[in-house]
Parts: C-alpha cells; sequence; structure tokens
C-alpha cells in the first residue's frame, strides 16, 4: 500500500497534468550534489562577468531554496511546451524568440501554480507553499534536472528527451515531504553543434554563456542607446530574442509534441511583423501589441532600435 506521501505526490503530479504542464516532476531540498555544483557554477560564471549587468542573477536567496521558504523539504518542478510548430518563414519578416509568441509566460505558469499551491492546502491544510517562475531567485534549471525534467544542454538550455528544450518552467516549493524522481542524465555527448553555430560565440565553453555576446541579451536587456558593432553585424532579423542555439540542437529535430495551450500560440501580429513595420510603432502601439506579453521588458525605443538595426543589416 502506498504511503500518504507516495499518494500525495502522485495526485499532485496529476493536478499539475491537468494544467497543461509536461514534463512534471519533484526534488528534495536541499537537493544532491550535483544542486551544488550548480550552484558552485553559478558563482564562477557570475565572478567572470558573464552575467553583464544583470545584476539580479546574483541573489543570495537563488543559492539556497530554504531562504524562500521556511520549512521547505520539497519543490515541485513543471515545464510548459511552448513548441507551436515550425514557422513558415517569409522574406521581409522579424524574428522573435519562440518563448515570447504568446501570452507572459511568468503569469500563465504562476497561475496554474498557484491553483495547484490552493490544493495542496485542501490537502494538507498546515501545508506551506511559494510558487517561483524565471525571474525569482531560484536555481531552476538546475531543480528542473534534479527533478528528472531533462538535463542542462551544452546552450545552457533544459533538454528534455522526448519534448526537446522549447520549454519554460516553473517551481512549487513546498513543506511537504514529498517523494522525488530520479535525477536527469545529460545526453549531449560530444555533439557541439550549438556551440558552432552562434554566430557571436557567445557559449565561449560548453555550458558557459557570455552574456556580452549573446543576441538575445543586447536585443532584450541592453539599455545603451547603442548596440556593440559586432553584435549588430550579428543579429540578423532578432528582433527579440535569439533561438538559434535551440533550432540547431538535434534534440530539437524530432517529432517532438506540438502545443496546442491556447495561451502558447503566437500572436497574429508576430506572424506578420516586418522590420518596416516595426520601425514604425510608436509607443502606443508597442503597449497595445505587447500587452499581456513577456516582450514588456523591451522598451519601445528599444523596440525600434533593433529594428533599425535589422534594417541597416538589410541594405
Amino acid at each position: 500500500m502506498a504511503s500518504f506521501n507516495e499518494k500525495l505526490s502522485v495526485e499532485l503530479k496529476a493536478e499539475a497534468k491537468k494544467r497543461g504542464f509536461n514534463p512534471i516532476g519533484i526534488a528534495k531540498i536541499p537537493g544532491s550534489k550535483r544542486i551544488k555544483m550548480r550552484s558552485e557554477s553559478l558563482e564562477r560564471w557570475l565572478n567572470a562577468g558573464n552575467h553583464a549587468d544583470m545584476e539580479w542573477m546574483k541573489a543570495p536567496r537563488r543559492f539556497e531554496a530554504e531562504k524562500l521558504l521556511k520549512g521547505v523539504k520539497s519543490v515541485l518542478v513543471v515545464g510548459l511546451n511552448y513548441f507551436t510548430g515550425p514557422k513558415i518563414k517569409t522574406k521581409d519578416e522579424v524574428l522573435i524568440g519562440r518563448y515570447a509568441w504568446g501570452k507572459d509566460y511568468h503569469q500563465i505558469i504562476e497561475k496554474r501554480l498557484k491553483e495547484i499551491g490552493h490544493w495542496l492546502e485542501k490537502e494538507r491544510p498546515n501545508s506551506k507553499w511559494k510558487v517561483c517562475v524565471d525571474s525569482k531567485p531560484i536555481l531552476e534549471k538546475a531543480w528542473a534536472e534534479e527533478a528528472g525534467l531533462g538535463w542542462i544542454g551544452k546552450n545552457s538550455n533544459l533538454i528534455n528527451q522526448n519534448q526537446g528544450s522549447w520549454m519554460v518552467l516553473g517551481n512549487l516549493l513546498s513543506t511537504e515531504n514529498l517523494i522525488p524522481d530520479r535525477p536527469s542524465i545529460p545526453l549531449c555527448g560530444k555533439c557541439q553543434i550549438c556551440i558552432e553555430s552562434c554566430p557571436t560565440n557567445a557559449i565561449t565553453e560548453p555550458f558557459v554563456i557570455d552574456s556580452r555576446k549573446c543576441i538575445a541579451y543586447h536585443n532584450i536587456e541592453n539599455r545603451d542607446k547603442e548596440i556593440p558593432i559586432e553584435i549588430q553585424k550579428a543579429m540578423g532579423k532578432w528582433i527579440a530574442g535569439c533561438d538559434i542555439c535551440q533550432e540547431v540542437c538535434p534534440w530539437n529535430d524530432r517529432n517532438i509534441p506540438i502545443s496546442n495551450d491556447p495561451d502558447t500560440q503566437a500572436k497574429d501580429w508576430i506572424k506578420k511583423l516586418t522590420c518596416e513595420k516595426a520601425i514604425k510603432w510608436d509607443d502606443e502601439k508597442w503597449k497595445s501589441e505587447l500587452k499581456g506579453s513577456s516582450l514588456k521588458r523591451i522598451k519601445p525605443w528599444m523596440w525600434r532600435r533593433n529594428a533599425n538595426y535589422i534594417q541597416q543589416n538589410k541594405t
């Protein structure tokens, strides 16, 4: 007969599946030696300045889940597939990272995980929980690896053997003593296609991304009026984000599941956006089109800055 904790763990994952999450796993806190290794790797990454000016990456709580929720014992880790099928590319299009095609994933995942948290409260009235999604300071990919959702690839993305890497992650910290899943085993082997395909050599070594060389960092996070010339020349048509290291990954070049989740589907304007249209967007147009989108992190003037660089690349 299954123990209460085993039953609760199974039912908790079933609740996550009902809300469109897949893959799903559970890890114990403080985790295995691998979590310590990942924490030390992040420390070295920060000390090397690879975070550029993203100072929030240094948040001390990121290294200890216990500082996020008193008495935490377990973490439910979920993935949300945002692969909606191959995009039909046109000559004049501009490119946007797939993660941002649909609604803001922070809001989607947080809302659904809160529903699961409230379900857990009903099952265990004295239970405490906390939702962490991306911007909250937690080693989300390391915990996803620990919970068996996939392994961290050489492009620093989490890769699932059946679904590839087109997913965003969420975490539900819990004071319940849940039953953990088996951690994932890395399966990148000797492959270095992602490293070789990055046009700016931002993957300086396996698993290490130098944000100062990353196209996605510069077109989303860089608040300078001018982007470095070497990045400008390499941007191609990427106005927001960059998927090159995922597009070339052999684990994504398979018959992977296509998401039918309405919250992940591409908005109409994304399918039709051209450089000429993007340059003409004023602040009101930007506000209207990006309402409810994770692209709001890009300010209107940055949007036009990026579009102008794309226009220059065409001439």
